[in-house]
């Protein structure tokens, strides 16, 4: 199978895991129609990523991780594909022809990227080697890298330099990637660095849309990034807690679901 497929098998087998808490080779390949021998590749490759232990004859999950433990952008990039595929490009419909955006690092974030085809001229912002490595196929934007030190688990750029060279930009319309969400503790995340360098996009942002799926709801990590009242907008997907729409509503942050 094409590279396309395994990485839809090996998302499959990682949403399995988030229903059981241990699977067979034999049950995901009559569930699938995958010869055994090739999920058994595929659970090898997932276990050399740290996305699942291997047992005698299938995989069970890894322990659930503290919010405040930083899952590689590997691991997250295997959870709710299809929801971050639709939030992308939904938030991409927020962006008009000539904009200045800034695209912060996450899974969710860079399918925003990948939703951009319909744009000739845009000026471009990001921390994420990633998301600038696809920019880069489009051949047409203007885009600007931070500089910085390299965070290898979210695959962006931090520190000092990044700072540095963010301060000289205002005005973007901000896509802010999300880690953990509450209405009480607004944005947050595990990282200092990370969180040192979103908070300064978001003050020095002209709209801030957070883009992240349902499973960041109701969670607090241990660096406040943002508060509720300093976002302008979220997409998300409908599994958004029951209640939360209305009192983000009230906070008058209009909110995209779909």
């Amino acid at each position: 199978m094409n590279s396309s497929s395994a990485k839809e098998r090996r998302a499959l087998i990682m949403r399995m895991l988030e229903q059981k808490e241990e699977i067979l080779v034999t049950d995901i390949s009559r569930e699938t129609g995958i010869s055994e021998v090739t999920i058994r590749k595929d659970l090898t490759i997932l276990q050399n990523r740290h996305l699942l232990l291997r047992t005698r004859g299938g995989a069970m999950r890894r322990p659930v991780e503290n919010t405040n433990e930083e899952a590689t952008i590997d691991r997250k990039r295997m959870f709710n594909i299809k929801d971050k595929e639709r939030i992308g490009e939904e938030a991409a419909r927020m962006i008009k022809e000539g904009d200045f955006i800034m695209l912060d690092s996450g899974t969710t974030t860079l399918e925003v990227a990948r939703h951009l085809d319909q744009f000739r001229h845009l000026r471009i912002l990001t921390n994420a080697m990633n998301i600038a490595t696809e920019l880069m196929q489009y051949k047409r934007f203007d885009v600007v890298l931070l500089g910085g030190h390299v965070r290898v688990n979210s695959q962006s750029m931090v520190g000092p330099v990044a700072l540095s060279v963010l301060k000289n930009f205002r005005g973007y319309k901000l896509f802010l990637g999300v880690d953990s969400f509450s209405i009480e503790n607004g944005v947050s995340t595990p990282d200092l660095e990370e969180a040192l360098l979103n908070q300064m996009m978001v003050q020095q942002a002209g709209k801030v849309i957070a883009v992240f799926d349902s499973s960041k709801f109701n969670k607090r990590s241990y660096v406040h990034v943002a508060d509720v009242k300093e976002l302008n907008c979220i997409v998300t997907d409908r599994a958004m807690p029951v209640g939360l729409h209305a009192k983000l509503k009230a906070a008058n942050v209009e909110v995209r679901l779909v």
